[in-house]
């Protein structure tokens, strides 16, 4: 989960709202310029972290807070290959960018565990047999991946409160053109993104966040039977293309 403090104790958002979020970024891109089988690709998106649940498990820091996903050091094998498993049952192209984004985000770890290295050449060896199986290249897959990162990191941008203060830009990552793109929000709370790359000049979009008002908790149960009752509310952003470029 992704885990903010605030003035009254903590602003939680699920994981799987921030990947609907994602999914709602990918579906205002520019239409002339949208990957091949842009369905799959935001299905993708938006189940790309159907792995989290925050109602099971452990969730708590060793003082007792909510634990943002940040903080999250343990690499529960197990749990990563029985996702990019059942990912294969919504098509091969959506196995392939979940699996290319589990490599993603464990390749840094390579060496850690020989179990760890064995998912890892797993789905190097998926990858390689699902590209030729959908008779596609390298480059249109890395194309397709490069633009699900992307609508991932600004979702993680918004839902982490870290849009900078002042009208200063903040480098989202390269898009699938191989352009930077950078996000920034504007005097009176609209955002942009520079340069456009959405087919609408205005839209907006939106995320649901849960409030507790408790700071620790005895243990994941009680959190999650806090969450679970906790008060929600609709964080909104409005995009708007901006006039000076």
């Amino acid at each position: 989960m992704i885990v903010k403090q605030y003035e009254k104790g903590w602003e939680i958002i699920y994981h799987r709202a921030h990947a609907l979020l994602a999914a709602e970024i990918a579906g205002q891109w520019r239409k002339k310029d949208r990957p091949e089988r842009i369905i799959e690709t935001v299905a993708a998106i938006s189940h790309h972290d159907d792995l989290e649940k925050e109602w099971e498990g452990e969730h708590l820091t060793e003082a007792g807070t909510p634990l943002d996903f940040t903080l999250v050091k343990e690499t529960n094998i197990k749990k990563l290959r029985q996702f990019t498993t059942n990912s294969r049952y919504r098509g091969r192209w959506v196995a392939l960018l979940i699996s290319k984004h589990m490599s993603f985000l464990n390749e840094g770890k390579r060496g850690e565990s020989k179990e760890l290295d064995s998912f890892l050449d797993e789905q190097i060896n998926h990858q390689k047999q699902w590209i030729e199986d959908l008779k596609i290249t390298q480059s249109e897959a890395e194309l397709a991946y490069t633009f699900f990162q992307w609508c991932d990191r600004l979702s993680l941008i918004l839902c982490q409160g870290n849009l900078p203060a002042g009208e200063r830009a903040l480098e989202i990552s390269k898009g699938p053109d191989g352009k930077r793109y950078d996000v920034m929000e504007n005097k009176d709370g609209n955002v942009t993104v520079l340069p456009w790359p959405f087919e609408e000049e205005k839209f907006t979009v939106n995320v649901e966040a849960s409030y507790l008002h408790q700071v620790q908790f005895k243990d994941s149960a009680e959190l999650a039977a806090a969450l679970k009752n906790a008060p929600i509310e609709v964080l909104e952003w409005t995009f708007v293309k901006s006039s000076v470029l």
